[in-house]
């Protein structure tokens, strides 16, 4: 039976030390959405100039709308547990029998670091890890490994990180933002803090017959931006851009959290992949609903930096 969650916080002047979360069988081990961490961000802070609680639950409403009724087709019950006043720095995805659970932080949206989009990201990298297909973690692993149940050869139910990376701007943003303006959106965003040319560039020529599908690769573009800043800004790493993607090549696909540039180039490959958003992924298959080398992919493929194509 998969083990419940717990979570333990010793307060330390603004800071805490918190058992973190991840995507484990059994629900333990390190990290969440972000590798551990002792970032602790109360209600009452206000150095910070993240997002709003509105912003917040509007952010989680807009997903839930959309994958709620998805999951419980599939015969589970999605629940997104929203603690706006907890100030943990994090968010993670966990599964008992039936019961698939996402628990989003107000810490987290509290980080000088994160927009509303970024939020809306976030969610759907938990969810990603529901439902966000292969490479799951521990299928890169002979026998199973850490992640398939103390080498027992299973495989975790949970996608790793870097795919549910993928399936977020892949397939979720896609889905929750598809009746929005986002022209109108991306307008203002170009007005407020300027698009880089290349997001624009490449959106334009993946997209280039419809406008509405190139203001949502943008906008997609630019929350995986917000997330690899976090990232960064928690890591100390050097500021993410899209024209410096990480030069890595692995040798096996790594199912652990990638650095903050291999993160944003997750997010701008799988804004730029062209498979339609309603090709549903496979858990078992890596190739199915994504552009990949094997299908004669040039763009929109996973970075090199964290999978191994298998095929």
């Amino acid at each position: 039976m998969i083990k419940s969650m717990k979570m333990t916080a010793t307060v330390l002047g603004l800071a805490i030390t918190a058992t973190a979360f991840t995507c484990t069988i059994d629900g333990i081990g390190n990290g969440g959405f972000l590798p551990e961490n002792n970032f602790y961000i109360p209600a009452n802070q206000k150095s910070m100039t993240g997002i709003s609680e509105e912003e917040f639950n509007q952010a989680i409403d807009e997903v839930e709308a959309i994958y709620q009724p998805i999951i419980s087709n599939m015969g589970a019950k999605l629940n997104i547990e929203r603690n706006w006043t907890d100030g943990t720095v994090n968010a993670y995805a966990s599964q008992s029998g039936k019961a698939w659970k996402v628990a989003m932080f107000g810490g987290l949206a509290r980080h000088e670091t994160i927009t509303r989009d970024a939020m809306a990201l976030v969610v759907c990298h938990e969810i990603g890890h529901h439902i966000g297909g292969a490479p799951r973690k521990g299928q890169s692993t002979s026998g199973g490994g850490w992640w398939g149940g103390n080498g027992g050869g299973a495989v975790s139910w949970a996608s790793n990180e870097g795919q549910a990376d993928y399936f977020a701007t892949t397939k979720c943003l896609r889905k929750a933002w598809l009746n929005d303006n986002n022209q109108a959106i991306v307008r203002k965003m170009n007005k407020s803090a300027g698009i880089p040319k290349m997001v624009t560039e490449l959106c334009n020529k993946t997209y280039k017959y419809n406008k509405e599908e190139r203001a949502l690769c943008i906008r997609t573009s630019m929350a995986g931006k917000s997330v690899a800043d976090l990232f960064a800004a928690l890591g100390k790493l050097p500021e993410p851009k899209f024209d410096t993607p990480d030069t890595k090549i692995v040798t096996k696909t790594d199912d652990n959290h990638p650095k903050a540039q291999c993160r944003l180039d997750t997010y701008y490959q799988g804004s730029v992949c062209d498979v339609s958003m309603n090709e549903d992924v496979s858990s078992t298959d890596e190739v199915k609903g994504t552009c990949h080398p094997s299908l004669g992919h040039k763009i929109g493929t996973r970075p090199l930096c964290w999978f191994k194509p298998s095929k």
